[in-house]
């Protein structure tokens, strides 16, 4: 069925895909911890109930959603062992251990305070409770931490030494290797995206509940808090977002060549390229609609500044153009958009009109989903803009691939979009429903069985303990059973 199939196409297919699935929830899911543990925060600070609320409203949602991304993320790493097998070996000597910390730090650390946050609202004390829930948001930082230096040590690779057989070993210090060049942007760019994400969430549920009711107080506060967090970090992450680019300039040119469609030089000043197609064959982009000289400005800040195009770099190691070219624009796009409604909140709320503009809060349920599609918009960008390589410059993406028959690889592409599409409509379909509940008083949060687990002495499924009978003789069904029964 899969005879003539290209086996490395489908291998990259194959991990974008599931990267992209997986990429959704972190960056959900580490915003939403924090907020939690802002809500938190208030709650101990003010006594306000509304606080309490939204945390045992939206803890539910992160259960689900931290649950999902755990999930999705554990098929990613058998992947470097079956369809990336020549990666590994060559580069697991560096990345190896950094994936390693991330699990002995992060994961562990989430997974010792998780059940915690969860379940220990009423079992602990306050204070403890607070210091569970910080302890989640902290590891999921942690973990973006380490996952986001594997990654820029494969964009912009330094402190290693080359062994045998081409293989990549940890130089003298391991902080050439962790803190590489280009990492402390990506950090910051990426975290700022899943903070920005989780608030445009946030102001979409709390916007859908103020159409229906607007004396919401419930929604107020989300839908406020959600707002501040769109006016006040969306210039901070284009800023974020303006140093990333500089640095990716500097250190990765012919991604930024194609994500800016140079595909000639310009020695008196680049445009800024807002829309066309690229066409790589006649190496134009085809209909532009051009800002002169705006590009050399962006990225020199100087109008007249000369800019190198792709017509300087060797054929076979240009990226895509065409889907860098898209997926930026579709990043910067959206980001522009998310400013352009913090702006908006920021008007009606010195109009004291925030919980009244039905226009802005259907642009606020709109733009709901915006931080997603932003942030696998940016990975493609940083991932295709890096092609044709795995490491930099250094290993090829034709070069890293096992040695795998196309019909394998296939295969196990298409369980996964079986499997994944099963199994996330569902969680997804959950988290809506969930979503679609108007938060109250006196929330629940996440609901605990009574049954407990089963214990294998002193305890059967179906026997009760009377807590009177000092003698320990058991019940059934509410009935004395018997000595020697």
């Amino acid at each position: 069925m899969f005879e003539g199939w290209d086996a490395l196409f489908l291998a990259r297919l194959q991990f974008a895909f599931t990267v992209s699935f997986h990429f959704i929830f972190p960056a959900f899911s580490i915003g939403l911890a924090s907020y939690l543990a802002v809500l938190e925060g208030l709650w101990l600070k003010t006594g306000k109930s509304v606080y309490l609320d939204l945390f045992k409203y939206w803890l539910k949602i992160f259960a689900v959603a931290f649950a999902m991304g755990v999930v999705s993320g554990i098929v990613m790493s058998y992947q470097f062992g079956t369809n990336w097998s020549v990666f590994s070996d060559r580069a697991g000597p560096v990345i190896g251990p950094l994936m390693a910390y991330e699990v002995l730090t992060a994961f562990f650390l989430e997974a010792g305070f998780l059940g915690v946050m969860l379940f220990g609202m009423n079992r602990v004390g306050r204070k403890l409770h607070f210091t569970a829930t910080c302890m989640v948001a902290a590891g999921t930082f942690i973990s973006a931490f380490w996952i986001l230096s594997v990654n820029s040590w494969m964009q912009t690779p330094t402190g290693y030494i080359m062994g045998d057989h081409g293989r990549f070993l940890p130089g003298p210090s391991w902080i050439d290797i962790i803190f590489n060049p280009s990492f402390p942007y990506r950090l910051v760019h990426t975290v700022i995206a899943a903070y920005l994400t989780t608030a445009f969430v946030v102001g979409a549920v709390g916007a859908w509940h103020l159409l229906r009711d607007r004396s919401n107080a419930h929604a107020r506060k989300m839908f406020s808090m959600a707002m501040w967090m769109a006016a006040l970090v969306a210039p901070i992450q284009i800023f974020a977002g303006d140093m990333h680019g500089l640095n990716t300039l500097e250190h990765q040119p012919q991604k930024v060549m194609a994500m800016e469609g140079h595909f000639e030089s310009h020695p008196d000043g680049a445009p800024f390229i807002l829309f066309g197609i690229p066409d790589s064959e006649a190496k134009e982009v085809r209909y532009a609609i051009e800002l002169p000289k705006m590009s050399s400005l962006i990225l020199k800040h100087d109008l007249n500044a000369p800019l190198a195009g792709l017509d300087t770099i060797p054929e076979d190691e240009q990226p895509p153009v065409g889907i860098v070219f898209w997926a930026f624009r579709i990043m910067v796009g959206l980001g522009v958009s998310m400013l352009a409604l913090g702006v908006w909140s920021l008007l009606a709320r010195f109009r004291g009109k925030l919980y009244d503009w039905k226009g802005l809060h259907r642009a606020a349920i709109i733009m709901g989903p915006s931080g997603f599609v932003a942030v696998i918009a940016g990975w493609v960008t940083t991932e295709v803009g890096r092609q044709p390589y795995t490491v930099y410059n250094l290993l090829r993406t034709a070069d890293s691939a096992a040695p795998l028959d196309a019909p394998v690889v296939a295969a196990s592409l298409l369980a996964f979009i079986l499997v994944y599409f099963a199994a996330f409509s569902a969680g997804t379909w959950y988290i809506l429903r969930l979503m679609n509940e108007a938060p109250r008083a006196d929330e629940v949060g996440v609901k605990r069985t009574e049954q407990g687990p089963i214990r294998t002495a002193g305890y059967s499924p179906g026997l009760t303990q009377d807590p009177t009978n000092a003698g320990g003789s058991n019940t059934v069904a509410g009935q004395p059973k018997e000595d020697g029964e």
